[in-house]
């Protein structure tokens, strides 16, 4: 297990807490950022803070910069064009957009399949579509913390138009089998929305090769600001009608992309996939992406397992989700202990300068299946890239009086 030489580029690393550096296991609610992405969002305001299209330099230089984002980021999800990648405020917000647009396409009757894995944001905007008369279902999963195929397979039908559902549980690390998901729904004629915002940080992705209708990500989970990707595949945004004012450029991928963009940090989102590709090796840019993308996810997956595997020994602790071993998974760890609620252990870690989340982290319905919700959820580890060895093994030292 090498570590990713990294941590030296991240500002916030270096703090402490009661005589300890922070160990920031808390990734999955957002990483930290190397301050190469620092410099790139106070280099756009000292540079060329501007509206866009307008016919002086700093306006310009702000249409280069936001072409130049789109472009690396078809780089790191693998899409055709630059044209396919729109921005938001987040992914959430355009999930809400998307379905919108999307249901003025159906008709009453039609169906969405999602499932009860999903983090919230990958649900709530499709339900919201039953007000319409579209009709919603859910797939259900397993006790193991998985998605049941089988449960998916019976309930698809031709009526369904779509299925939306997330490439990586943010609360259990469930990786789905995304290929299957899209050979189920070719066969239907549906269309595949997913919620990479737990899978971008830690996998490569190949949109195209996967055959993905939509695709959102979040770019603070990928160390860059708070910027929300969606990807439309070819000329989909084109056949869709989003809520938009008749000022805003209609062709895609502004279609969908209401008012004025968050120009600083989409430069800082940016230089975090540039940062990304400077751990990789290739000829191209997209290929230096895929390259880091496996060493990184190799370096985490290898903490997690060590993570999975000792937490599995402490007698009190229960951990939730697939096995390392089974199958393809991301490094987040949840878990219980008996007695303890979730929020107890954290603070109780707080106190060693371990940051770690515990509830439900907007997964709800996945942790209320589970029967975890009452008990005040799960304690979640999340490891990222500078994460190490030795910030693993303190935690455990803090869990080894339960």
């Amino acid at each position: 297990m090498n570590e990713i030489q990294c941590r030296n580029d991240f500002p916030a690393l270096q703090q402490s807490r009661n005589g300890r550096n922070i160990a920031f296991l808390d990734g999955p609610a957002g990483t930290q950022v190397p301050q190469q992405v620092i410099n790139a969002v106070s280099d756009y305001y000292k540079s060329m803070n501007a509206n866009t299209h307008g016919e002086f330099g700093t306006s310009r230089d702000s249409d280069r910069m936001i072409e130049r984002c789109r472009r690396h980021l078809a780089d790191f999800l693998g899409a055709n064009s630059l044209h396919e990648v729109s921005f938001g405020a987040n992914m959430t917000t355009l999930t809400f957009f998307l379905a919108r647009a999307i249901g003025r396409s159906l008709q009453p009757g039609d169906e969405i399949l999602i499932t009860q894995l999903d983090h919230e944001a990958n649900r709530g905007p499709w339900l919201g579509l039953r007000e319409y008369g579209i009709e919603v279902h859910e797939i259900a999963i397993t006790p193991s913390g998985t998605l049941d195929y089988d449960d998916f397979e019976a309930k698809i039908s031709d009526r369904t138009r779509l299925v939306a559902m997330g490439f990586a549980s943010n609360a259990l690390g469930t990786v789905n089998d995304i290929k299957f998901a899209r050979e189920v729904t070719y066969r239907y004629g549906a269309w595949l929305f997913v919620d990479a915002v737990h899978y971008a940080p830690h996998f490569p992705i190949d949109v195209t090769a996967t055959g993905m209708d939509f695709l959102v990500c979040s770019a603070y989970k990928f160390y860059g600001p708070h910027v929300g990707v969606l990807y439309c595949r070819g000329d989909l945004l084109e056949q869709l009608q989003p809520d938009r004012l008749r000022t805003q450029d209609q062709s895609a991928p502004c279609r969908i992309e209401t008012g004025t963009l968050n120009h600083a940090a989409i430069a800082g989102v940016s230089a975090a996939v540039e940062y990304i590709a400077g751990f990789g090796r290739g000829t191209s840019f997209r290929s230096r992406i895929v390259s880091a993308m496996e060493s990184i996810s190799a370096y985490e997956h290898s903490l997690g397992k060590f993570l999975y595997e000792q937490l599995k020994k402490i007698k009190s602790v229960n951990v939730w989700g697939p096995s390392f071993e089974t199958s393809l998974r991301a490094p987040t760890v949840s878990f219980t202990v008996d007695g303890v609620p979730a929020s107890t252990i954290c603070k109780r870690l707080d106190d060693e300068g371990i940051c770690a989340w515990d509830g439900h982290f907007y997964a709800i319905r996945p942790i209320e299946v589970l029967g975890l919700l009452e008990l005040g959820g799960v304690t979640r580890i999340g490891i990222s890239m500078y994460n190490t060895k030795e910030e693993i093994e303190r935690l455990l030292n803090c869990l080894d009086s339960y």
